[in-house]
């Protein structure tokens, strides 16, 4: 099974929006292990965050800038990228555009879905470019 392919066309529908076709993708049992505040580590809150995200982000894209493959594991690193156009975690919108890095670590199985997902993404950067946390140390 090619586990870097199933991994590819998850952002590709992160890419095109799709929810659904995203949702598709992860597995009944998904778990998500990286805490989110308000939202399940199951496959639905899974879906509800990335809803959230492109409603704040309407053009949202993770473009895969490294990738490893072990075993049933895929490691991506991504450039994620989006304007603010829309409420965002009860901020709402800047309109200013973000670029962060996001690492993510996903274990998929021989049904050729996302099982579990491991990830970090740096949002403090995020915040930084969205204008809501200072840049830089204080004056």
């Amino acid at each position: 099974m090619d586990h870097s392919a199933t991994v590819h066309h998850l952002y590709e529908r992160v890419n095109a929006g799709d929810v659904d076709g995203f949702g598709d993708l992860l597995a009944s049992d998904f778990v998500e292990h990286e805490e989110i505040a308000g939202l399940d580590p199951t496959k639905e809150g899974t879906k509800k965050l990335f809803g959230m995200m492109m409603a704040g982000f309407p053009d949202l894209r993770f473009d895969v800038e490294d990738m490893l493959t072990s075993g049933d594991k895929v490691v991506a690193r991504a450039r994620v990228t989006g304007t603010n156009k829309g409420d965002f975690m009860g901020m709402p919108a800047t309109g200013k555009s973000v670029r962060i890095q996001a690492i993510d670590i996903m274990g998929l199985g021989n049904d050729g879905l996302l099982h579990e997902h491991w990830g970090v993404m740096d949002m403090m950067s995020m915040m930084q470019q969205l204008g809501v946390v200072p840049q830089g140390p204080p004056s």
